[in-house]
């Protein structure tokens, strides 16, 4: 729709009476000039009379401090209107907003200030009878807009309480809407406090507001805010003045206030949150029933807000809260580096908390019930100063108190109160005014007292209560962490001192490594390249010049070209003493059995058709020489039975796992990484091998390995270039190295035997002293059943794991055949080894074809059910030695033993001599 302005200039109308030529200003400020004489402009003021409106409304438009064209006045503009109402139209149309024409419509339905007596009032009956038709007539229309304006105005509060952030803002603001709603000219709010006394917080129109202002408490006969507040029931005065009931009126002196409605503000719990007086001048229409209506219904809202409010505010607060401990936690825990970096963050955080001057924390001493603190807040940002500590009785001061009774204080004026201690204040020179004291608690007990001093804007009240509480767990996590922190460093220094402790006293010393260097290494052993040559014969100097020969013979496989070199001999002499000297003193899990472990693996590798690679193959001989480091001669069953530290660390294969942490521990001594020419890749996939191969030589594994190695060869599907394949091959390979006492000629296998039954039996005699039932095999009472323990072993473990290594690399197998031939010796002991009063005849004959069967069946095994299997052979072997040999005694049974044994030596003088001739070639 176009501009009224221009339809009007594009429209012949009759012009304003003596009006003359219009002077029109261009865009090209040009002047042009119509048809009409220009009249000449003078200025004067009118002041007509005005119709006279009630105070607040809005007055009219035309004013005495307007100015008009001499020849323009009201009253030719009225008739100009009155002659042509579509430009009035369309005018209002296009110029006047929605609000403007409500409020002129709300005006209308008011008539101007009339006489007091054109009213028939009454009050009490809560009925009005109005002479004026037009007033009521317009009732129905204005009672509509009302209704509109009010569900607006909640629409808009209920979209913007959010912004509203307390409970008196709210109420403020349904009083101003209520007010506008049933168009009084001001009102009075009042807000109740916990005490229920009613304090005046807002008027309207002077828009004061004041908090502070007390009216008193609520009794009867006094105001009206007070007889609603006991009542709690809404009241309308069309005549404030005349009713006797009030004598006070309205809570706050208001002039000219004639028509009243005050409307108490209920919560959801039956209480009152406060009361609003909405009042109407003298001459203006008194308050009717439906104005009391819209009003209540309005501030029925009231609680539903102020709930919303609080709870957003709550939550607000929570989240505020949330989000500090969150960065509290943060920074404490991730940044623990001493106690005392975290009493200075509980500190800091403690001030920001309640808004407090400065915070301080005491440290509970129980050896001494005492509190201390040694770091003070100097109230400067981010400055503590560490002083002299000071220490003062538990049971003294508030924070005593606190410590003492696990209570929480929040004083006001500590000086007025006898429990606050003034000797802390004295040696620090400040003054304490108000305190919030807080126990700190770690499962149950108090470890100390945090406390904040002289809150900033006013006293601490329940809500810094509520959040210093929830704050004072967390310090005591804070500092439980920090005092296990200090006790790790403490136990990190001491372990180090240790390790350098025994990193000396477990190194080779300087004169072995110059003994062992001035020992020339041959060029050629080629006896050592035999699998029946005995390790055991080799003296215990010369045995590192023996594994210097045989690793640096794998060394050099490992030669990128020609010239380059991966090793440096000073570094494998150290290493190899080193490792020497990390094997315990026990009977048979010692250096020569690591010694004869790595030749029966260098055997291997030098015989055999493999294809591992030369990173392999070293691996497999590091991995042999070093694969029981550190052992104590005691099985893993044992560790774990008996609680070792070591079962602790390692929950499988324990001892196999100390074994490679061990290796480990030598490699990083300086001048022991014999590695140290590997690239990184290298030397990772060369520490990995290592790992697999010394905890393939637990029994409980090499299981599991044998079985998939034994499908894959009995399938023939056994590939050289398939890792895993590699893999399974060296694991069964360390365990047929690791047992290579049983394949060895019938001479060395025996004393060997005589060796780790020692070892068992020793275990066997610890475990009865502890109260425990060793195994058959660890019991020293039983040792006559030796041979059958034997027999089992071999039958079991022995033959399938040097039959299957046969079968991938044939020319192991004089490994299974010596073991073979060995089995045969141990069977015909056990004959031998049967008691007297054994049955004889055909009893007898049927118990040998048992074994025998027992035996054939186990030879012919393949990989189903290896272990159970295994077990099942042994144990039969010592339920049937156990029946035999019951009633013999020990002494008997071991005389008899030694001599079957000794009657079998028929190696002896032929065999040490032939062992004095190769130390002497080495020589």
């Amino acid at each position: 729709m176009s501009s009224p302005v221009r339809q009007l200039q594009n429209r012949r109308l009759p012009p304003l009476p003596g009006a003359g030529p219009i002077r029109h200003n261009s865009a090209s400020s040009e002047t042009r000039y119509s048809s009409t004489p220009v009249p000449i402009r003078t200025e004067s003021r009118y002041s007509g009379s005005k119709p006279k409106m009630h105070s607040g409304s809005v007055r009219s438009h035309l004013t005495s401090a307007m100015s008009y064209n001499s020849d323009i006045s009201p009253d030719l503009v009225s008739q100009f209107l009155q002659e042509n109402p579509e430009f009035l139209d369309n005018y209002v149309l296009n110029n006047v907003d929605e609000t403007r024409v409500q409020e002129w419509s709300l005006r209308k339905t008011r008539s101007p200030r009339l006489p007091r007596q054109t009213w028939h009032l009454t009050n009490g009956d809560n009925r009005e009878h109005f002479r004026d038709p037009q007033i009521s007539q317009s009732k129905s229309r204005w009672t509509t807009t009302v209704q509109s304006n009010k569900w607006k105005v909640l629409h808009k509060l209920t979209k913007d309480f959010n912004l509203h952030t307390s409970r008196s803002e709210i109420l403020t603001e349904l009083s101003t809407c209520a007010k506008n709603c049933v168009n009084a000219d001001g009102f009075n709010l009042y807000l109740t406090d916990e005490q229920k006394q009613l304090r005046y917080h807002t008027s309207y129109p002077t828009g004061r507001v004041r908090s502070s202002s007390f009216v008193g408490r609520t009794k009867t006969g006094m105001s009206l805010p007070d007889f609603v507040v006991l009542t709690r029931e809404t009241i309308r005065l069309t005549e404030l003045q005349q009713d006797p009931r009030y004598p006070k009126g309205l809570g706050v002196r208001t002039d000219n206030a004639q028509s009243v409605i005050v409307v108490p503000i209920l919560d959801g719990k039956e209480g009152i949150m406060g009361v609003i007086e909405m009042f109407r001048y003298y001459g203006n229409i008194p308050f009717s029933s439906e104005d009391e209506e819209v009003a209540a219904s309005l501030l029925v809202w009231a609680d539903m807000f102020v709930e919303y409010v609080e709870l957003y505010n709550s939550m607000a607060k929570q989240r505020k809260l949330n989000d500090f401990l969150l960065a509290v936690t943060k920074s404490i825990f991730q940044d623990i580096v001493s106690m005392d970096t975290v009493i200075m963050k509980i500190m800091n955080y403690a001030k920001k908390l309640g808004n407090a001057d400065r915070a301080s924390l005491f440290l509970l001493d129980s050896n001494t019930n005492e509190l201390y603190a040694r770091i003070f807040d100097t109230g400067k940002a981010d400055e503590k100063v560490p002083q002299k500590e000071i220490r003062f009785p538990m049971d003294k001061g508030v924070a005593g108190f606190v410590a003492t009774t696990g209570s929480i204080l929040n004083i006001a004026d500590a000086y007025n109160d006898s429990r606050f201690n003034r000797d802390v204040d004295q040696q620090t020179g400040y003054r304490t005014s108000s305190i919030l004291c807080m126990p700190i608690y770690i499962r149950g007990s108090i470890i100390g007292v945090v406390q904040m001093v002289n809150k900033i804007d006013g006293n601490f009240n329940r809500a810094d209560e509520e959040s210093f509480e929830t704050f004072a767990i967390y310090c005591g996590l804070a500092l439980h962490h920090a005092k296990l922190y200090d006790k790790i460093r403490r136990s990190e220094q001491k372990f180090k001192v240790a390790l350098d402790v025994l990193s000396y006293h477990s190194q080779g010393s300087e004169d072995e490594y110059a003994a062992v260097k001035s020992i020339t290494i041959p060029m050629e052993l080629p006896e050592i390249i035999d699998f029946d040559f005995s390790p055991w014969s080799v003296t215990n100097d010369h045995k590192p010049v023996y594994v210097l020969y045989m690793i640096k013979d794998i060394f050099e496989g490992t030669r990128g070209g020609e010239n380059e070199k991966r090793y440096d001999i000073n570094d494998i002499v150290r290493f190899t003493l080193t490792v020497r000297k990390n094997y315990r003193n026990v009977p048979y899990h010692n250096w020569a059995h690591a010694f004869s472990v790595a030749h029966a693996m260098f055997t291997v590798l030098k015989t055999a058709k493999h294809e591992f690679s030369p990173f392999e193959s070293l691996a497999l001989f590091v991995a042999c020489l070093c694969h029981d480091l550190d052992h104590r001669g005691k099985t893993n069953a044992f560790m774990v039975k008996s609680a070792s530290p070591l079962a602790s660390i390692y929950s499988t294969s324990t001892m196999e796992h100390h074994h490679f942490n061990h290796t480990i521990t030598i490699l990083q001594n300086e001048g022991h990484n014999i590695f140290k020419h590997l690239s990184s890749e290298e030397y990772k996939h060369m520490l990995g091998d290592i790992r697999h191969c010394i905890l393939a030589t637990d029994l409980a594994i090499f299981f599991t390995n044998r079985a998939r190695l034994q499908e894959i060869a009995d399938r023939d599907e056994f590939v050289w270039d398939n890792r895993e394949h590699r893999r399974l091959l060296m694991a069964n390979c360390m365990t047929a190295c690791d047992l290579c006492s049983m394949y060895k000629p019938w001479g060395v296998q025996l004393d060997l035997v005589y060796v780790i039954m020692e070892e068992f039996w020793q275990q066997g005699d610890e475990e009865r002293s502890q109260g425990m039932t060793p195994m058959p095999m660890m019991d020293r009472q039983k040792q006559d059943e030796l041979p059958h323990l034997e027999v089992g072993f071999l039958v079991g473990i022995c033959l399938p794991c040097y039959e299957l290594m046969g079968k991938i690399l044939p020319e192991t197998m004089p490994m299974a055949n010596g073991a073979k031939d060995n089995l045969r010796r141990w069977k015909e002991l056990a004959e031998q080894q049967k008691p007297e009063n054994q049955p004889t005849g055909e009893n007898t004959s049927k118990s040998q074809d048992k074994d025998e069967k027992v035996s054939d069946s186990s030879e012919k095994e393949n990989n189903e059910k290896d272990k159970e299997e295994t077990t099942c052979v042994t144990d039969s072997k010592d339920s049937e030695m156990g029946s035999t040999t019951e009633n013999e005694s020990e002494t008997d049974s071991k005389t008899n033993l030694d001599k079957t044994l000794v009657g079998n030596k028929d190696y002896s003088e032929t065999e040490k001599d032939l062992e004095t001739e190769k130390t002497s070639s080495i020589s």
